[in-house]
């Protein structure tokens, strides 16, 4: 299974920051997935999400409002694989 991951954020260091930790989790876990960077506030607005940065994995909002370390976002992403 691919996983969907998004980066919600105007392209501030917090943002910066969750997609490098993203990344790395993906990596990590040695998962088939893709990373994006949406930057239209339109899009934070379609996913429910009122503060950045902003997590999205297949299209459900994980994270709001805060950078989560690589440990964080690989337990994340692990969760929703399990469920999948």
């Amino acid at each position: 299974m691919t996983l969907n991951i998004k980066v919600l954020g105007p392209g501030c260091t917090n943002c910066v920051n969750l997609e490098k930790n993203a990344r790395a989790a993906v990596a990590q876990l040695g998962i088939d997935a893709t990373v994006e960077k949406l930057t239209n506030r339109a899009d934070f607005a379609r996913y429910g999400l009122l503060y950045t940065p902003g997590l999205v994995v297949n299209e459900k909002l994980v994270s709001a409002g805060r950078v989560p370390d690589v440990a964080e976002v690989t337990t994340l992403l692990a969760s929703v694989l399990s469920t999948s």
